[in-house]
């Protein structure tokens, strides 16, 4: 860091709850010291420079040159380092960039400035002002000239060798976690990028990016537990949504042929892995085609986003190495579970009794009103999607577990719906859309008569929705995709809580 290999002359961050208090109370008898010097948290101090940027700039320029053509600075943001050696002190200060180290001496800026500043403390937040140098290894520094205080951090932050490294601290406490951990800050810049290659690549191909009620009258758009609110003035329960799809298409209806929306959707379930009960995804429908087209554009469209956001469509996760590039493989639900299940035979599976006898068998819990669909799907997602660790389409849903999703020509008891799955989890999940408005009617029947029986994650009856149907929409295909599970591949990242900014989490034991 510095050209010196003492130690900081910082104390080190406390180690229990009262070492915390002590200095917290500490630094607050600190601030109301500068306070009654003036100190006012002032914002007029204006920066020019990004830290990290500058030194990347000059990193390679010699010291000499430095010297005789002086690169005038200013920079802003927190004391992360310092070390004082007498009358000189290196110190390193972060802002959203990274790091760059600073230059203070008794004789630059002035021996009262180097003494007020050998009080700050680190996470206190400073703006600079000075001329570039290379210090005797060549790092990049400022000689600093001016020297404000912005803020002052009341709270110390982690030791600097260990970080923060509870996972419920940081998930808790993500504010810290992002000072301290670079590879935290990093996460989620990484996060930013993929999401800004997923929305580029539909620009490029004419889907318009549009925005859709995030408060409902009637949840819709796929089969879950929605979460209610109250709106005062009109006197009405709304729902918050738990997927953008019937509006969407609506869209689709009144002539926006592609349209696509990155939303953020709730569902009133369990928190795991693999869960968080508001999470981001992306929907995008396509009129005049149909869920090949989809099993199609999602592979270019992963490929691309991870090629753009990572500089690679190859990507290690949990140990494995996947390739998005490559052709995905494609099978249906039923050859899934025989492929995993070589003792069970087609006659089994279209067995509603052997089924059960299956499941009982394996101790999987069923809803006991399912058909055979509902059954197989059970036993596929207990048993068969975490072995799917390279990209694989599974395709051709029953019919009972689709309700939006038109049925196939072919089959009549299947629906022309996929859903991918990469490293044993669901990615994304699509279809052609159903356009009968006569069968989505009686579909939502349906739904709604599994409503009444018990069912808390059964679809409602969308009257308007039906309606809009009946003014025809043209054949299309749509797909969801999981934007968190996305960055948890591209990130090699364990659960969705690591990608997500602030996961909700039981409230804090005080």
């Amino acid at each position: 860091m510095s050209d010196s290999s003492q130690p900081p002359s910082s104390p080190p961050a406390p180690e229990t709850e009262q070492d915390r208090e002590k200095l917290v109370a500490e630094r607050r008898a600190k601030l109301h010291a500068l306070r009654a010097k003036g100190f006012a948290y002032q914002n007029r101090f204006q920066r020019k420079f990004m830290g990290a940027d500058l030194v990347e700039k000059h990193e390679k320029t010699d010291r000499d040159t430095l010297d005789l053509n002086p690169v005038v600075v200013r920079v802003s943001g927190r004391l992360m380092l310092r070390r004082t050696m007498g009358k000189i002190t290196f110190a390193n200060i972060q802002d959203m960039s990274g790091e760059i180290q600073i230059f203070v001496a008794d004789n630059a800026p002035s021996k009262e400035v180097h003494e007020a500043f050998k009080h700050y403390d680190i996470g206190d937040i400073i703006g600079v002002g000075g001329v570039l140098f290379k210090t005797r290894t060549d790092e990049v520094t400022i000689r600093v000239k001016e020297m404000h205080l912005l803020a002052k951090a009341l709270r110390p932050l982690p030791e600097k060798f260990h970080g923060l490294t509870d996972p419920e601290l940081r998930y808790r406490q993500r504010y810290v976690d992002l000072i301290v951990n670079e590879e935290t800050r990093l996460l989620f810049t990484q996060r930013s990028r993929i999401i800004h290659f997923m929305r580029d690549f539909l620009l490029r191909r004419r889907f318009l990016e549009v925005e859709t009620p995030m408060m409902q009258p009637i949840p819709g758009g796929a089969a879950a537990r929605p979460f209610t609110t109250h709106h005062n003035a009109l006197d009405m329960d709304l729902y918050l949504r738990i997927a953008p799809e019937l509006y969407l298409k609506r869209l689709v209806i009144g002539g926006f042929e592609k349209v696509f929306e990155i939303n953020r959707s709730f569902r009133n379930e369990g928190i795991s892995t693999k869960h968080n009960p508001e999470f981001t995804m992306l929907e995008f429908y396509a009129a005049h085609t149909d869920y090949r087209y989809m099993m199609v554009t999602i592979p270019a469209l992963l490929a691309y986003a991870a090629k753009h956001a990572l500089g690679t469509s190859t990507i290690t996760y949990q140990g494995h190495t996947i390739d998005l590039a490559q052709p995905y493989e494609w099978m249906t639900i039923t050859q899934a579970i025989k492929r995993h299940h070589p003792e069970i035979t087609d006659a089994m599976l279209n067995d509603r009794d052997a089924l059960i006898a299956k499941l009982d068998e394996l101790g999987i819990a069923y809803r006991s009103g399912d058909g055979i669909g509902g059954l197989q799907l059970t036993l596929f997602e207990n048993t068969v999607e975490d072995k799917l660790i390279q990209p694989t389409f599974v395709v051709d849903y029953p019919i009972e577990v689709s309700p939006l999703a038109r049925r196939s020509d072919a089959n009549p008891e299947v629906a022309e719906r996929f859903e991918l799955y990469i490293a044993g989890r669901e990615v994304a999940n699509g279809f052609s859309e159903l356009n009968d408005p006569e069968d989505q009617a009686a579909r939502f029947r349906q739904q709604a008569s599994q409503r009444e029986a018990g069912d808390a994650e059964a679809m409602y009856y969308d009257a308007d929705y039906i309606r809009a149907l009946e003014y025809g929409m043209p054949p299309a295909s749509g797909a969801g995709i999981g934007i968190d599970r996305v960055v948890m591949l591209f990130t090699d990242s364990a659960s969705i809580r690591d990608v997500i900014l602030f996961p909700l989490l039981r409230p804090e034991q005080q």
